[in-house]
């Protein structure tokens, strides 16, 4: 945690070599390695961004595996900015669609490592929630890394629904701004691997109505028991004032992707997400044969521990508890004092958590 990242020619620190807002390309001296070093600014002025920023720790340091961006190290600066240290990979997939089209071996090895990735991802109780070509990391031996969990959060049937990036945006976020799952991280992926087969996002709404709009002008009207399940009225009202429109084949729209291809596309953009294939599937599917091995997919070891996530902690609570897992990851043995006040920390937010317990149970 002492490491500096203005610590130029220095042991133990590193060497800027590029500069992005909040993104910082490095060599680790000790390590001779490039790095990447992402700066969270300010991460203690709200509890709203104390909260975040604990997330985001406690999900990198959980998830472990090939296809996820993976932490390396955290330190935080004299002035309390948090950063995190990760591996550096040359490229995302963004810059790689706006600058050649992509051949299908690309495309195939690309989405299973996606795929894979999201397999695990959900094998441990997580919603990535941001999926989109900029939040996919490639280097030089066309390795995938998915990044930026900042808005991950837990398995749950009510969740709250603007998060995504529009283009990406399943639309069970849209209709229903509450209840949505996993499967919008398939739809997510649905929308990536579409935007390799054409060069070109899928859907590239202006808002939240036009990408609707542009949604149903491929997939055709929601069906009537995916419209049922609307919980805002006022949406409700709007979709079904909306003239019906038939789906327009994927054969037509996707005319130089094989069939194999357009089957995967129909399976994974699907209006109804209790239908829409799941990842594991998906990896399972002939398209993606050439690279599926069931016993090299492998799943979470034991799911995410969301415990905290209903917390509503003072500044100060999250800030003990943000120093304990910094400290745990560097395996350093916190004071007695720490300890006492990450029991605290932790103590009241059982607290709260029984507290919300009881009033659901009433």
């Amino acid at each position: 945690m002492s490491r500096s990242p203005t610590a130029k020619q220095t042991h133990g620190g590193w060497v800027i070599r590029s500069k992005n807002s909040n993104q910082t390309s490095a060599r680790d001296q000790l390590t001779g390695q490039n790095v990447a070093i992402k700066k969270i600014m300010k991460p203690f002025s709200t509890p709203v961004l104390s909260k975040r920023t604990y997330r985001e720790l406690k999900l990198l340091k959980h998830l472990r595996h090939e296809n996820l961006i993976t932490l390396s190290d955290i330190f935080i600066s004299p002035l309390e900015d948090i950063y995190f240290v990760t591996e550096l990979l040359g490229t995302d997939l963004y810059r790689l669609l706006t600058s050649r089209p992509l051949e299908k071996q690309f495309i195939q090895y690309f989405l299973y490592q996606i795929l894979r990735g999201l397999k695990y991802v959900h094998s441990a109780g997580v919603v990535h929630r941001d999926l989109k070509p900029s939040n996919i990391l490639i280097n030089e031996n066309c390795d995938l890394k998915i990044c930026d969990f900042g808005l991950a959060r837990i398995q749950d049937p009510q969740m709250t629904g603007y998060v995504s990036t529009r283009y990406y945006r399943a639309p069970e976020i849209m209709l229903t701004w509450q209840k949505y799952d996993v499967e919008v991280d398939i739809w997510s992926a649905g929308c990536i691997f579409a935007e390799m087969l054409e060069g070109k996002p899928l859907f590239p709404g202006k808002d939240h109505v036009d990408q609707f709009s542009i949604i149903t002008d491929l997939l055709g009207s929601p069906p009537d028991d995916v419209i049922d399940t609307i919980a805002s009225e006022h949406t409700l009202r709007f979709v079904k004032s909306l003239p019906k429109r038939e789906p327009v084949p994927f054969s037509q729209r996707f005319k130089n992707a094989d069939p194999d291809a357009i089957d995967l596309l129909e399976k994974m953009l699907v209006f109804d997400p209790r239908k829409r294939i799941t990842a594991a599937e998906a990896l399972a599917h002939p398209y993606l044969a050439p690279y599926h091995e069931p016993s090299d997919e492998p799943v979470a070891q034991e799911k995410f521990d969301w415990s905290f996530n209903d917390a509503d902690l003072p500044v100060d609570t999250w800030k003990v508890m943000m120093y304990s897992e910094i400290l745990d990851f560097h395996n350093v043995d916190s004071s007695d004092v720490e300890q006492q006040q990450l029991r605290d920390a932790q103590q009241q937010m059982q607290q709260q958590i029984d507290a919300q317990s009881a009033q659901v149970s009433q």
